[in-house]
């Protein structure tokens, strides 16, 4: 059996150094300079050479790789990547599905939450935020430790995710426009038909439905390449048909509304685009979580302050990090003094564990229809998120804390062998998107 969990290929290594170098061209230089450089930058050719492939070829090397064997739970498969060569010439993984899991479709959940960094869960150490069911979930999956973003920027990790593409190729650079060519904004270049919504409806056959945040603020054709589309964004509390509305609460109400309005004739895919942990911008209370959350994280709970969160760390940053740098100005907002520190940190965690238990209450639905051991489920992040660590909030920049995000992914095809283990090679978002899809089928 295999499982859609995606394991690290070695070319990928290579792409941190251009994330790097990229980054600082565009920290360092004007908008002028920034175009000028991705115009002489054969961004093509480069990606090329990096070469993405779907991460379950990658998984089924691991699962045919009978050599390796790991007495620790938490051991790490390595040896089978290692081993991996770096061709498209691998097994239909359809073919060596469980017998259970091969008679019909995969069902398919993606739980897609914001501003979400890779140690806020108790699997992955956190000894303060409360996230039993995501650490279930990893008990009953795989989790990866060292899974990153390619670009720390909300609408650009999204556009990553439904097209399967670095920025240098679907372009989407800035929020609801694009890039501008010769003063025109070009909004949305990737053909709205290739998107992974598109190609599972169209495609694979899919019911195919996106509760929550999209957050691109445009249009890619989302009524005709998705069968349910509710787009939530921006706000923590809101009056909707004379009832207040928490998002998180109108996220799960309407994953809900498309698991129990769907055809029970056909596979579904559905994006649960959760807007928590995101702060609401210009808010001065910046995360407003749930009334029933907040006897949680209470006076006995004291968040450990970073050991980066000083101001020695900050004097150390390059020149270029200014006062009125954004991640500095957010800093401000909250964390420059302790008591705010533990107040922010406190709601953080709140909403983070009202995700947690909207999860929870989504896969018991799941369990309910009789479809939970017929469904892959995964669960990440568009970004990190600093917590006073080098003086900064929010994301941005290539630090770990900005570009490190969770990956959780449990799949009922995965061989018992590698059920509640903690994988350590590196992957990238540019990895969902061909994942999903071969998990659906499509090549």
């Amino acid at each position: 059996a295999t499982t859609a969990a995606p394991l690290a290929m070695t070319k990928h290594k290579k792409s941190v150094f251009v994330m790097i170098f990229i980054a600082i061209i565009l920290i360092s230089a004007t908008w002028k300079q920034q175009a000028a450089f991705f115009e002489t930058l054969d961004t093509n050719q480069l990606l090329d050479q990096l070469y993405n492939v779907p991460l379950l070829d990658a998984v089924n090397d691991i699962m045919r790789d009978t050599s390796s064997s790991w007495n620790n739970p938490i051991e790490q498969p390595r040896n089978a990547l290692q081993k991996r060569k770096m061709t498209k010439a691998t097994s239909d993984v359809n073919t060596q599905a469980s017998s259970s899991s091969s008679s019909k479709p995969l069902n398919i959940v993606l739980f897609y939450a914001d501003d979400w960094r890779f140690d806020t869960l108790g699997a992955a150490g956190n000894p303060v935020v409360k996230t039993p069911v995501l650490d279930q979930l990893a008990k009953d999956g795989m989790l990866f430790r060292e899974n990153c973003v390619t670009t720390s920027v909300c609408w650009i990790s999204r556009a990553t995710l439904h097209t399967g593409m670095y920025l240098a190729r679907h372009k989407f650079e800035t929020l609801g426009k694009g890039r501008k060519v010769n003063g025109t904004n070009r909004r949305w270049e990737t053909p709205t038909n290739e998107t992974i919504y598109a190609l599972l409806k169209h495609h694979a056959g899919y019911h195919v439905g996106h509760a929550g945040k999209l957050g691109l603020w445009l249009d890619i054709d989302n009524h005709k390449n998705m069968d349910f589309f509710v787009n939530e964004d921006g706000w923590h509390y809101s009056e909707r048909k004379g009832k207040m509305w928490h998002i998180t609460e109108k996220n799960t109400h309407d994953a809900m509304t498309f698991l129990r309005g769907r055809p029970r004739h056909k596979p579904f895919f559905l994006n649960v685009g959760y807007f928590a942990t995101h702060a609401v911008d210009g808010n001065p209370a910046q995360y407003l979580p749930q009334s029933s959350s907040m006897k949680m994280y209470g006076n006995g709970t004291v968040i450990p302050i970073p050991v980066t969160g000083t101001e020695e760390a900050w004097n150390k940053m390059p020149y270029f990090f200014g006062q009125n740098n954004e991640g500095r100005t957010r800093w401000r907002w909250r964390f420059d003094e302790p008591t705010k520190h533990q107040t922010m940190m406190k709601n953080y965690y709140r909403m983070a564990t009202e995700v947690d238990t909207s999860v929870g209450t989504l896969m018991k639905e799941l369990e309910r229809q009789g479809v939970l051991n017929d469904t892959l489920l995964i669960f990440t992040t568009d970004n990190g998120n600093f917590h006073a660590e080098h003086g900064l909030a929010d994301k941005w920049y290539p630090h770990q804390e900005s570009i490190k995000v969770p990956l959780i992914i449990k799949d009922p095809r995965m061989d018992p062998e590698f059920v509640g283990t903690i994988n350590d090679d590196f992957t990238l978002n540019i990895d969902l998107a061909p994942t999903i899809l071969k998990a659906a089928g499509i090549e």
